[in-house]
């Protein structure tokens, strides 16, 4: 029996480590496009192996084993650069090279205008169970490395403040830059100062893996005691949902 339950053990934190680990989302910094509660499996394998990669991340070298460069679009889970401790879920917006930079509310990649549609009015909530009204938008980012556009949703809250007129942002080797699809509502690499919250560029050292299938999705509005209520707080819809 104690022969079975350590290869069990053994086998469970390889495929962790090595294939694919779930993740939860905890906040509406991804809406549209992930909603609080939902629950992923985070492709361990898309990037290659650091240290974060492995179970309490010891600090056993330095770099990635097997590296592969993400892609722009992807949507990654990393670790947070003022603590490690923490994991991010953004999408990539720019890799190596690339001039990033948001005027009026619109994003420009090496200085062009990231194409983008109204699909709408929108309501969201976010963790706080706070309402949000705002705009849907369809944007069609570049891919990169022959990859082909990248078609996904973001939501729109305003075009004012900071986030919605920065400087231009020239990404260096070895990071990149993230934002969250909730573009007025993620603390992102847009904000490069020395606030705790401030994400900046990221160590391509710091990626764990690319988001790839929701397998649950959980709309936590009623007490957890209220167990007959559970089957409701199921968006049965996102089950099984790709993540792009």
């Amino acid at each position: 029996m104690a022969r079975t339950i350590i290869i069990a053990g053994a086998l469970a934190i390889g495929v962790r480590t090595v294939l694919f680990e779930p993740f939860n989302i905890p906040s509406g910094s991804m809406i549209p496009t992930l909603q609080v509660g939902d629950y992923l499996w985070v492709a361990k394998y898309s990037y290659g192996y650091s240290h974060f990669s492995l179970p309490r991340s010891p600090d056993l070298f330095s770099g990635r084993i097997f590296e592969r460069t993400p892609h722009r679009g992807d949507v990654a889970v990393f670790r947070f650069t003022k603590d490690t401790s923490i994991d991010y879920i953004k999408r990539i917006i720019g890799l190596p090279g690339d001039r990033v930079q948001v005027r009026g509310g619109e994003l420009y990649l090496n200085d062009v205008l990231v194409p983008r549609v109204s699909k709408g009015d929108y309501v969201a909530v976010d963790e706080h169970r706070t309402r949000m009204e705002g705009q849907r938008f369809q944007e069609d980012l570049p891919g990169s490395a022959g990859a082909p556009t990248v078609r996904h949703d973001i939501l729109k809250l305003t075009n004012e403040g900071f986030q919605n007129d920065t400087p231009v942002y020239v990404v260096p080797q070895g990071y990149f830059f993230a934002m969250g699809d909730n573009r007025d509502d993620s603390a992102d690499s847009r904000f490069m100062g020395d606030d705790p919250e401030d994400l900046g560029f990221v160590p391509m050292e710091n990626l764990i893996g690319q988001a790839k299938w929701i397998f649950l999705s959980l709309d936590t509005r009623y007490p957890v005691w209220e167990f007959w209520m559970w089957p409701a707080e199921i968006r049965w819809n996102r089950l099984f949902m790709g993540v792009k």
